[in-house]
């Protein structure tokens, strides 16, 4: 088995498939880099008395805009304690609190009813990770190749075969080696998140380029919802520091939104766009700080905390206290400059709630899917959920699956390459490509601005594909292949949305559509029955009552 990602996603469907096989898990950069360990908020878990499946399906569905799968959110809502008490099993040091569900603290963040946020101080990404992380390295059938990228799946199509379209494994890069291998393997899973990086502002890390959604639309599956990107309303605003997130978490505890170098209440702005005020979905209050920071023109506004005091601060957000002050910032004495920055990816790869995707044999889980959990806005602290409910099922599945027979794979052929003489076309269209999905595929979006992004996105794909059928492939080249490739299906899908939902807002198409359903694109047309196979059976369905494009 081959696992494509080291994150929350990959490992848990890693050390619940090494129990019964072994395990090849692929990480790409250092493990620290995982979105996983960038992660502060927390899991929800349903959890204390004053909390049900109910209200967790509500609140999703709420935040969602109207097209969150009904079924998807309350299989996983259900699951959402298992969840956490097979993360505290593994040793994950949430923050406690002896007359808490679990002796746990539970915390509460923005579009959630009640406290059902399970974390660990503000880092609780990192905390689960290590936790994982420790674990994996312990198993004997797990074998963790660190600095090793997946490239393509390996279809039919590699072996000029007109055999039923099925995955038989990956070509992967040997970064440093500088070498492509042939892994075979009779399941592959695509766990590599999200495509933050295609923006020129994110609280991604550097793995975040779309290398899972990029493979699975090369290799014929559908990918779903690819316009919703989540902006999280605050990250830090900082020359030397661009990527830190500051978690929605202060929020909840009462942090507010006020507009720079103004004193006192009248300098909140967010009880005027919305009566939730600061604890709004996350596309509501990045848009109201977009609105402001355009209105006044302003590079940041202000997140002030110094009334919750020295003390709270640093019991309860010590990393972003620690952070924050080793830049000069002191966040119980002054408030914190911020910026809304892409976050997640809400759409992704087509897949079922067993980790099925359209071809056989692929399986992904976590950010790299669209599932029909988020909708049209991911609800705070659902993603790690999703991560260890859906891993569990798709581990369960593929065990249930068997082994199957394996053809001979052909070798990776770089006959026809050299290698690439000059390497600023890939800086170049790098930058050129995140600067204009920033521009024209942001927060606020206009029809021309998106078609003027895909004219230039077809261009720069051109540029792209020739570079790559003519020169030996590194890290950048393959990274910049994907973000182009998924820069395009997020423009595709935008253009396809004739309204303003959740976190696709269209200035030509303001207001909500009566009746709206999700956004799938396929490369070809399949069968009935190739549709129904992934749909059908106990994993549900989120293909029903979607726009087949």
């Amino acid at each position: 088995m081959v696992i494509v990602g080291a994150g929350l996603a990959g490992l848990t469907v890693a050390l619940h498939l090494a129990r019964k096989r072994r395990v090849v898990v692929l990480a790409k950069r250092n493990l620290d880099e995982a979105a996983t360990a960038w992660a502060q908020g927390g899991i929800v878990g349903v959890l204390g008395d004053d909390d049900s499946v109910e209200s967790h399906v509500r609140d999703t569905q709420e935040a969602g805009a109207g097209l969150v799968d009904e079924h998807t959110a309350r299989f996983i809502a259900e699951r959402s304690a298992g969840a956490v008490e097979w993360l505290v099993e593994r040793g994950v040091p949430f923050s406690s609190d002896p007359g808490g569900p679990l002796g746990l603290h539970l915390t509460r963040e923005g579009g959630h009813a009640v406290r059902r946020i399970a974390h660990a101080a503000d880092a609780t990404g990192k905390a689960i990770h290590e936790a994982l992380l420790a674990e994996v390295a312990r198993h004997p059938n797990i074998e963790l190749r660190v600095g090793w990228m997946a490239i393509d799946v390996i279809t039919p199509h590699h072996l000029h075969s007109e055999d039923a379209p099925r995955c038989y494994g990956v070509y992967a890069l040997d970064i440093e080696a500088q070498r492509v291998e042939t892994l075979a393997a009779s399941a592959v899973v695509l766990a590599s998140g999200g495509v933050g990086k295609v923006y020129r502002y994110t609280s991604n890390p550097e793995t975040s380029t779309g290398d899972g959604i990029a493979m699975a639309w090369r290799a014929g599956c559908r990918v779903g919802n690819m316009e919703f990107v989540q902006f999280h309303p605050t990250c830090l605003y900082h020359p030397q520091d661009r990527s830190f997130l500051i978690t929605e978490a202060l929020r909840g505890e009462g942090a507010h939104l006020k507009l720079p170098n103004v004193d006192g209440e009248a300098a909140r702005f967010m009880p005027g766009h919305d009566a939730r005020a600061e604890l709004a979905p996350r596309d509501v209050v990045a848009r109201a700080i977009d609105f402001e920071m355009k209105r006044l023109g302003l590079d940041f506004v202000h997140l002030d905390a110094t009334h919750l005091g020295e003390e709270f601060l640093k019991s309860h957000f010590p990393t972003i206290h620690a952070r924050c002050l080793a830049l000069g910032i002191d966040i119980a004495r002054e408030p914190i400059p911020v910026v809304p920055a892409a976050h997640y990816t809400c759409g992704g790869v087509v897949t079922d709630l067993l980790g099925r995707t359209d071809l056989p044999g692929l399986y992904a889980v976590g950010e790299t899917t669209y599932t029909g959990l988020h909708g049209a806005n991911r609800l705070a602290s659902n993603s790690l959920l999703e991560c260890v409910v859906l891993g569990r099922t798709c581990a369960d599945t593929i065990l249930a699956a068997g082994e199957g027979e394996r053809p001979a794979l052909p070798a990776w052929d770089e006959s026809q390459v050299e290698n690439a003489d000059e390497q600023v076309v890939i800086s170049h269209n790098w930058d050129e490509l995140r600067l204009l999905m920033w521009n024209y595929v942001g927060i606020v979006r206009t029809t021309r601005r998106l078609e003027r992004a895909m004219h230039r996105i077809r261009l720069l794909r051109d540029e792209i594909e020739d570079y790559y059928a003519n020169f030996r492939v590194n890290r950048d080249l393959l990274e910049l292949r994907n973000l182009v490739e998924c820069a395009e299906l997020i423009v595709r899908s935008a253009l396809l949305r004739h309204e303003s939902r959740g976190l696709h807002y269209s200035r030509d198409f303001p207001n909500a559509l009566p009746v709206s359903f999700p956004t799938v694109l396929g490369r070809v047309a399949k069968s009935r029955r190739a549709r129904d196979s992934v749909s059908s059976g106990s994993g549900g369905s989120v293909f029903g009552n979607s726009r087949w494009v």
